[in-house]
């Protein structure tokens, strides 16, 4: 069974999501993107969940529900008011733990 990829964040910045096929959850609050993050999570139909920078924020009690587990991969984009640098010092943490210091951001 193929499965979808998601993207829930603020109107703005997740509308031209669908435009590449993307199923697309627009909120802007925190209650609201917990709850959609829960139900999309806990289904069989996403692989890959994305959430911007400020929603994955703010669903930090959520996402850990999931960070041991394969699928959905939950990944933090930038949104509309630029990035928070949370992709990035994401990837930082699991190089530095994956090889025991960061060698690709030096920091």
């Amino acid at each position: 069974m193929a499965k979808n990829i998601a993207v829930i964040g603020d109107a703005e910045t997740v509308k031209g999501f669908s435009a590449v096929g993307l199923d697309i959850f627009p909120c802007d609050d925190s209650e609201q993107a917990a709850h959609l993050l829960r139900n999309l999570a806990d289904g069989d139909n996403y692989a890959i969940i994305y959430l911007t920078e400020e929603v994955y924020l703010s669903v930090e009690k959520e996402r850990a529900r999931y960070a041991e587990h394969l699928t959905p991969a939950i990944i933090p984009i930038p949104g509309v008011r630029g990035s928070l640098a949370t992709g990035r010092q994401r990837l930082s943490s699991f190089v530095e733990q994956a090889v025991g210091s960061d060698i690709i951001f030096n920091n």
